[in-house]
């Protein structure tokens, strides 16, 4: 029992991708359960010399072995000339079809069409996908328009996801990708974006303030208000009643 074909065996069987970490967890627990069968009076189960030498080997198993498997594996499908092989996303390791037959895979989805992205949506993507976690407010200072739009396009494709808040006034939204994103691309972080290192590290155009106060009227009929002072009021004179009497006829 090698521990390649254990591990192929896992992938096959699991409907999601399995972490390096979980892969050698589920096969220590099972070796574990081996050995304890072995050892237990009440269990008489009898393994193959094989099936023990396996079980005491994989009870310490760790990641690096795994990872060590699975290029094994891909080294088995490449010289052999195999349809598929184990890449590793955003959310594990998974048994993937190859590029190579994409064309004649497709056909069993006659449904689905690829969803191209506009220019737009892809700079506004780009953005956020090197500078994640990122508010709307710098991202419009990048392109210089507003990117409603386009944020609410890629976050109906599961492309973006909100992943906060920022602590600036008024608390504005944070954006960054999914694990979708990453499965898409084939890539499981940012830092395998090309020219990752280089890209992050260009400082980006601030976004521009609110606007405050007016200080000049835009309308020349429109006056500025008067700025508030602590100074009380000049107080207005009084006019004597007298003043206005209705002047006499005679």
């Amino acid at each position: 029992m090698q521990l390649p074909a254990i591990v192929e065996a896992l992938l096959i069987a699991s409907d999601d991708p399995l972490p390096t970490s979980e892969i050698a967890r589920l096969i220590r627990a099972r070796a574990a359960e081996m050995v304890d069968a072995e050892e237990s009076e009440e269990e008489a189960i009898d393994y193959s010399p094989e099936e023990s030498k396996a079980a005491s080997e994989f009870t310490q198993v760790n990641d690096e072995q795994v990872v060590k498997a699975l290029q094994d594996l891909n080294h088995a499908y490449e010289t052999t000339g195999r349809a598929f092989q184990a890449l590793e996303r955003a959310k594990g390791w998974k048994i993937y079809t190859s590029p190579t037959f994409a064309g004649f895979v497709k056909h069993l989805f006659p449904g689905r069409r690829p969803k191209r992205l506009s220019a737009p949506a892809m700079e506004t993507l780009a953005v956020i996908a090197y500078r994640q976690p990122v508010t709307k407010a710098a991202i419009d200072a990048v392109r210089g328009v507003s990117s409603d739009g386009m944020l609410q396009k890629l976050l109906d494709l599961e492309l973006i996801k909100i992943t906060g808040r920022a602590e600036l006034p008024g608390r504005p939204l944070l954006y960054g990708t999914t694990d979708f994103f990453f499965e898409h691309f084939g890539i499981k972080s940012p830092e395998e974006l090309p020219n990752a290192q280089e890209l992050r590290r260009v400082n980006l155009p601030e976004p521009e303030p609110e606007a405050e106060a007016i200080d000049s009227p835009k309308d020349p009929q429109q006056l500025p208000l008067a700025e508030p002072t602590d100074e009380a009021p000049e107080p207005v004179p009084s006019v004597p009643a007298e003043d206005f009497a209705t002047p006499s006829s005679d």
